[in-house]
């Protein structure tokens, strides 16, 4: 897919990667960007920041209320007539293992996967009507390989990677295509307190202008893995090829980081 005279939809746009995401779509010559944010003023800002001859949209979502998300893609067929893209953006993180209170568990499920299943229910249809369309969903590398520190995290992206090859099979061959987005550590709200970006940034800690130059290369290609960092294709290649001597080097891993956070 090119971006460019495309409609384009991203949720968690008012900062760190979304923001990144909006301002580089806008700039590749989209012909609207709608961003998404539960920070309202936020998705303002960033909207009325875009690239002149951009059409944009500031919209206020929960990604965790469904009737909240058929409303952002309601609104913003609506206003510009088609969603080409939609980039379903928005997580959280949330530090710990199995002791963490369910209701902590709930929270991050909702959104860092039950919000792709929301975005899909909403956007599928007209797009399946239409007989195109692109879903963007960012996971995560931990979603292909684990998360040292964050035993929720881990578990959501790799739900969310899941998902997204389920829809890439189930809807591939009908005109649907599907990314998902799994860096490492990227320079967001989300790292800030961690240690040069934990165990994640041992490869190197992106900006997220960086990130989203890797989005529109690998959306240019329509391939389903968005690696912002390359060198997870070797982890997973490693980890698919002996599962038992890549759980040993995690364990060092995280003996090696141990805290994730700064005390």
């Amino acid at each position: 897919m090119q971006v460019r005279d495309k409609v384009v939809v991203v949720t968690g746009g008012a900062s760190g990667i979304g923001k990144a995401l909006c301002e580089k779509f806008a700039a590749e010559g989209a012909r609207a960007v709608v961003v998404s944010d539960v920070n309202g003023e936020g998705a303002r800002r960033v909207a009325e920041s875009l690239a002149s001859g951009t059409g944009s949209l500031a919209l206020v979502a929960d990604v965790a209320d469904e009737q909240q998300l058929k409303q952002l893609v309601a609104d913003s067929i609506e206003r510009f007539g088609v969603i080409d893209l939609f980039c379903s953006n928005a997580g959280i993180f949330i530090p710990g293992g199995e002791e963490i209170a369910t209701a902590d568990w709930q929270k991050i499920w909702s959104i860092n996967v039950m919000a792709h299943v929301f975005a899909a229910r909403a956007v599928l249809p007209a797009m399946l009507e239409r007989g195109e369309g692109y879903l963007l969903n960012t996971a995560s590398a931990a979603g292909l390989l684990s998360q040292i520190g964050s035993a929720p995290y881990a578990v959501t992206k790799h739900a969310a990677v899941g998902f997204a090859e389920w829809l890439s099979i189930t809807y591939g061959d009908r005109g649907i295509k599907v990314s998902v987005l799994c860096p490492q550590a990227v320079r967001t709200e989300m790292t800030a307190n961690t240690r040069n970006g934990g165990v994640a940034g041992v490869d190197g800690m992106l900006e997220p202008e960086q990130l989203a130059e890797t989005v529109i290369e690998t959306l240019a290609e329509e391939r389903f893995l968005v690696l912002p960092h390359p060198e997870v294709l070797t982890y997973m290649q490693r980890k698919t090829s002996d599962y038992d001597r890549w759980l040993s080097g995690m364990r060092k891993l995280q003996a090696r980081f141990g805290s994730l956070y700064e005390e």
